[in-house]
């Protein structure tokens, strides 16, 4: 649900402000009122076309008596409740910590029980997924995969990590496509069993296809695979008449299909005496009988015409032919290869109980989303409670399936009923504890979105009671908007009351106090949980009444520079405009247009788009050359949002140019915004014009979701073609992501100075020089490391100081490094890791100073935590460099945070907060190795004390 903020009070009386800072003029007012006429005109003209219905006459506003505010994203504070924060779609445990913990322990203890391993590596997904952290979520179901042993873990498992890649949107590609892995091979996934080591093995597809080849050619070359022989020579001994034909058949062969086949043939009944068996009343085809004879001495079905297997496969269950069953189950299964095959032969499996071809039809469906979702035929295979209960009898109805539709159906459309049926189910298949505080949180959250608080207060106050404390927001929420808001208050102040207590306790309480209670709980929200952006936004805004634009949007922008959401950017945009800065609002709304292309702005009345057409007559105007100019120099000073600006104005130029849809991509990644890079990524590759380009962007793709060694294929393919800059890059780039040895780090070198032979501009070549740069001061070559910072900085890779000034500090020239690192400062707009990095050129005090900076500008870092807890420790004040890293863990539990908190626990003789904090930190990253040496020894010591 993405918060909405109601609008400012009017704007007409700010133009009577007259303070000099904290004000807008007259005259600018002035200019700021026209524009918003001018928004409203645009509002108008669009609301106009959804009601036709109103009169020209009535429904026109006149403007010399226009309340703009009306109209504007921002109401009075006084509709508080308007200026809701969100509460979040996913599982939030009260202490991560401890919850990861308890996890971990319950992997390790039923690991050779690979059924339910799955589970807990699912659980793990669900806490993942509640981080907001897309990577930690993709390494959660890889480790569900690898330790699938059912179908329909594997198929939905399999369809939900190529969804993370969102294949859909490539063009040319098909649902059934295969990445040559086992991990999401189709075929591979449609066979049961255990098989971690092979899973991410090259997948049999390519062999299998030479195989069917060379056995379809066979077939031809011996004519006798499915031709009746002569029945005296095969000695035929009954028949079954079907209307007016008799297929003739060996009673032998026939009875030992199935026990009923038998008993009927061979017992007491009087077809047991008889040589001809009427059948005509058995539902079966004379091509079908022929079938089933040839099938009782072949044991093949897979050069029979489908219609007939099918017909084979009804017979099978109607006699309990297993072998048969199965046999034409797998075969059919095999002819799925696209979504109308797959609705047309669903319901055939559904009716028959073939499990194997439900699982090929499903797994169809869940690789055609989310546009699957927009069928009708598909979503009546899932959404129905009678749709669950026929899929539950084929043994395909499970959690992880309506989990994954769930999910998708909340992006696509939380109002939808589609949302809420699939929830439902979703609800119906949760039997362990934490999957039913998931499902009815999530329900909760939908009925929420769509207004039906009664509901939503019920699934709410059930997740509430299976153990999702975080729940109760949705209850107090809900009570609130059904008119009890003491209610509200009460109860979240009996949470702080009772549990520990966190950062959205407090901005949940906020919502239902007034004056400096509300202010203060929102300071200590903030203090808390530094990520909340209720807060920022509320006191932005507070300070925008008091007509201190400068002052809110100085407060906006704290949350902005290290977590970019289109929310708050529209906020700054708004507060942009009251401030006559065009240009500012024009690039907060172009940065909200890269990140959500479809976004509504003023509460859904405007798409954005439309508002840059309005901010663009109040700027000046930039040909494609200025922008370039503009790109370089944004860059340089490291100003990631003003660069995405100026990238999808050159875009709107020229919608189809790849190259600019990569770069968007890479400045998306430094802004943490993954899911937008991505898309921004599969855009360069749908409008790359050459093999060996759209082969890099494939590349970058797979690599930014795990894939490495195909990435690397896919560098090396594009090179084949045609030696570029880009494929150099990511050959040398993807190599680059593991331990360097000597010969690695060599030809890492060779790479990159390859790369920097081909064609490209500036800003990557610079980029190219400053990992050369860094792969030569591993290999200690360090005056060539200085020559490449030196050259980057030379076409303004700004960047490069932080480089060169390592450099400096190994060469034992401290001052220069701390001066080198000054550079960066001066120049970098985003430059919290600048203050990081310059604190390890100075002395303490100074140190101390440039950490708080960093930390004051991003939060999110976890160095600086990690420093001040050490110093601390070396003061011998271990309960405060406890409390240090603590606060950190509150909101971002990271894996240094927790392996350090857990050496402190160590040192002080806490070996079971040691335990804790290093089952926490293996859950994160299970292979960490001085995590687990430290892990081993507290589990000694805890033993011996237990002894």
């Amino acid at each position: 649900m993405r918060t909405q903020i109601h609008a400012l009070t009017d704007p007409a009386a700010a133009a009577a402000a007259a303070t000099s800072d904290t004000t807008i003029s007259a005259a600018a007012a002035s200019a700021v009122d026209k524009l918003l006429h001018q928004i409203h005109d645009r509002i108008y003209r669009v609301n106009s076309l959804k009601s036709r219905s109103l009169s020209s006459s009535s429904s026109r506003i006149s403007v010399s008596t226009l309340d703009v505010s009306r109209f504007l994203p921002f109401d009075r504070l006084s509709a508080a409740s308007l200026l809701d924060p969100e509460i979040i779609p996913s599982l939030r445990p009260l202490d991560a910590v401890e919850s990861f913990s308890d996890l971990y322990r319950r992997i390790i203890k039923v690991s050779s029980s690979t059924i339910e391993t799955a589970g807990l590596y699912l659980e793990q997904c669900a806490l993942f997924r509640g981080m907001l952290d897309p990577k930690l979520f993709r390494k959660g179901l890889r480790l569900v995969r690898e330790n699938a042993v059912e179908v329909n873990t594997k198929v939905v498992t399999a369809a939900w990590l190529r969804y993370e890649r969102r294949e859909d949107e490539l063009v040319g590609s098909s649902a059934v496509d295969c990445c040559g892995r086992n991990v999401e091979c189709p075929r591979a996934c449609l066979k049961a069993g255990y098989g971690p080591e092979s899973v991410y093995d090259q997948c049999d597809c390519r062999r299998q296809a030479i195989n069917e080849e060379n056995r379809e050619e066979m077939e031809i070359d011996d004519g006798e695979g499915c031709s009746n022989s002569d029945s005296e020579e095969l000695g035929f001994d009954m028949g079954f008449r079907v209307g007016e034909e008799e297929i003739r058949c060996m009673r032998y062969k026939i009875g030992m299909m199935s026990r009923p086949l038998k008993a009927m043939l061979y017992g007491e009944f009087v077809e047991g005496r008889r040589e001809t068996i009427y059948f005509s009343q058995n539902g079966v085809s004379v091509e079908g009988m022929r079938a089933l004879e040839l099938y009782s001495r072949t044991n093949r079905v897979d050069c029979f015409d489908p219609c007939v297997v099918l017909e084979l496969l009804s017979f099978a269950n109607k006699f309990c032919c297993d072998e048969l069953k199965s046999g034409c189950d797998v075969y059919l299964a095999g002819l799925v290869d696209g979504l109308e095959r797959a609705v047309l032969l669903m319901e055939y499996g559904l009716e028959e109980t073939a499990y194997h071809l439900v699982a090929a039809c499903l797994q169809v469906f869940l690789r055609e989303l989310p546009g699957a979702l927009q069928k009708e035929k598909v979503m009546g295979f899932f959404c129905s409670s009678e749709a669950g209960k026929r899929l539950a009898l084929v043994g395909h109805c499970s959690f992880q399936l309506y989990y994954f539709l769930g999910q998708i159906a909340m992006e696509v459309d939380m109002k939808s009923n589609t949302t809420v049926m699939l929830l439902e189910r979703l609800v119906e298949c949760a039997a362990l504890k934490w999957q039913q505080q998931l499902g009815f949180h999530l329900l909760g959250c939908v009925m929420y979105v769509r207004n039906e608080y009664k509901d939503a207060e019920k699934w709410f106050q059930a997740a509430a009671d299976a153990g999702h404390v975080y729940s109760m927001v949705g209850v107090a929420r809900c009570k609130y908007k059904r008119g009890h808001k003491y209610m509200a208050y009460k109860l979240i102040n009996s949470l702080l009351a009772e549990q520990r207590q966190t950062g959205w306790m407090y901005q949940e309480r906020s919502l239902y106090c007034v004056g400096k209670e509300k202010i203060s709980d929102l300071d200590k929200a903030t203090e808390l949980d530094p990520t909340l952006s209720f807060p920022y936004k509320y006191r932005a805004i507070q300070l925008a009444e008091e007509k201190m634009i400068g002052a809110a949007v100085s407060e906006i922008s704290k949350i902005i520079g290290f977590k970019v959401s289109p929310d708050c950017l529209e906020l700054r945009a708004w507060l942009s405009i009251l401030q006559e800065d065009y240009e500012g609002a024009l690039r907060d709304v172009r940065a909200i247009l890269t990140l959500e292309p479809d976004y509504m702005m003023f509460n859904g009345r405007l798409h954005a788009e439309q508002l840059v057409d309005l901010l663009c007559s109040h700027v000046q105007q930039w040909s494609q050359a200025d922008c370039w100019m503009q790109l370089y120099d944004r860059w340089s000073s490291v100003d990631d949002i003003g660069s995405l600006a100026v990238v999808h104005h050159m875009l709107a130029n020229d919608p189809g140019k790849s190259l600019l849809r990569f770069r968007q991509s890479l400045l998306l990644l430094r802004l943490n915004c993954q899911k937008a890079a991505m898309r921004s990524l599969r855009l360069a590759r749908n409008c790359s014009t050459s093999d060996h380009e759209r082969l890099v962007y494939e590349g970058w793709i797979l690599y930014d979701t795990g894939h490495r060694e195909e990435a690397l294929a896919k560098a090396e393919e594009s090179i084949s073609i045609q030696r570029s800059f880009e494929a150099f890059f990511l050959k040398a780039y993807a190599l680059a992501d593991t331990e360097l040895d000597h010969e690695s780090s060599s030809y890492i070198i060779q790479l990159l100075e390859e790369a920097l032979r081909c064609p490209s501009d500036g800003l990557r070549k610079g980029q190219a020089l400053n990992n050369l740069g860094s792969v030569y001061v591993d290999c200690e070559k360090l005056d060539l490391a200085a020559d490449c910072y030196m050259n980057a900085l030379n076409i303004k890779h700004t960047r490069a100081h932080q480089g060169l000034a390592r450099v400096y500090h190994l060469k034992s020239q401290r001052k220069a490094a701390y001066d080198e690192m000054t550079k960066l400062i001066e120049k970098a707009r985003n430059n919290a890791s600048a203050y990081e990095k310059r604190s390890e050129y100075c002395d303490r005090d100074m140190a101390k100073k440039d950490l708080c900076m960093a930390t004051q500008l991003n939060p999110l870092r976890t160095y600086p935590y990690r420093y001040r807890a050490a110093v601390l420790m070396d003061d011998h004040k271990e309960n405060e460099a406890i409390a240090e890293l603590s606060r950190a863990l509150a909101f971002k539990p990271d894996l240094q945070l927790l392996h350090l908190r857990a050496a402190f626990h160590e040192s002080m003789g806490d070996i079971t907060s040691t335990l804790q904090d290093c089952e926490a930190a293996l859950f994160l990253e299970s292979t960490h190795a001085d995590t687990l040496e430290l892990y081993e020894r507290a589990r000694k010591r805890a033993e011996d004390q237990q002894q």
